[in-house]
């Protein structure tokens, strides 16, 4: 896998990933930056939950949950001074479909915890405390 981060200028950066695909980033302010685009810490935080959201749907997928919608809700906090690194990060799986059952969102929200999710692994052996937790909204069929 490989990446590359080009400065644009103030705190402004334009990231590029080894598939072709780009984010800004950049810093507030009173930091330098112009506040166009995500933190760099923000894009930590959003691959965890992207990390986390594939895995859960795809285990739902695999065992035939009929699922119409995923949300990861992220709550993170960080330590004070520099570096300010997480410390504890919360996901809530907000997860919508028709007759879901509870044990099978139970378990896709701890095999991605535990055993697939790769961000969420590696920010826990660097022991950030990582936590999760779902909620099940039924959505009857049209």
């Amino acid at each position: 896998m490989k990446a590359t981060v080009k400065w644009l200028d103030g705190r402004s950066f334009v990231g590029e990933s080894g598939s072709g695909h780009a984010v800004v980033m950049d810093g507030p302010p009173d930091h330098g930056g112009k506040n166009m685009g995500v933190r760099p810490m923000e894009m930590i935080l959003l691959g965890v939950g992207g990390c986390a959201s594939f895995d859960v749907i795809s285990i739902l997928e695999k065992s035939r949950q009929n699922i119409s919608d995923c949300r990861a809700e992220m709550t993170a906090e960080r330590a004070e001074g520099v570096p300010s690194p997480f410390t504890k990060i919360h996901m809530n799986f907000v997860i919508t479909g028709h007759n879901l059952k509870e044990t099978q969102v139970k378990k896709a929200v701890s095999l991605s915890a535990e055993k697939f999710c790769s961000a969420s692994i590696m920010l826990g052996a660097a022991g950030v405390e990582m936590t999760h937790s779902y909620e099940i909204v039924d959505k009857a069929e049209s």
